[in-house]
């Protein structure tokens, strides 16, 4: 069985995975691109953009989106989810810190959220409402 229980799931989701941001577009298939995320198991998923990209351009509160995170070696596990866009506000200087640090570690992170120029992000909290999981090291 490679099932995960929600608990299971959501600790996945909590690890540090690159995740893949899925937007739809009319008249052209989904906008999906890699995205350094946030989550805390039982909350909601967050994410910063570029102020001024397509992402941003096509989202809005209540707009669905998919994340998807991925073990990208064997034994390979996704998890992913779908919910609304629950809010959209200023990236803050503590946002950009949390997730750089948490991808690049405390030096490089440090370095890379120094360097990113105020007010050029956003922050976009998405709401799981649903869940979709398979981890094969449990087949």
């Amino acid at each position: 069985m490679t099932a995960m229980t929600q608990g299971q799931k959501e600790a996945f989701l909590a690890g540090v995975h690159v995740g893949v941001l899925s937007i739809a577009r009319e008249d052209q298939g989904p906008l999906a691109a890699p995205i350094w995320y946030g989550y805390v198991p039982g909350g909601d998923v967050w994410v910063m953009i570029g102020r001024n990209s397509r992402k941003a351009g096509l989202l809005a509160l209540g707009t669905p989106v998919s994340l998807c995170a991925q073990r990208e070696t064997s034994p390979y596990a996704y998890v992913t989810v779908e919910g609304p866009v629950v809010r959209i506000e200023e990236g803050t200087d503590q946002h950009i810190r949390e997730l750089a640090t948490r991808y690049l570690g405390s030096d490089e992170g440090s370095a890379y959220a120094d360097n990113m120029p105020s007010g050029s992000r956003l922050t976009v909290t998405v709401r799981p409402e649903t869940w979709l999981a398979v981890d094969y090291s449990r087949a």
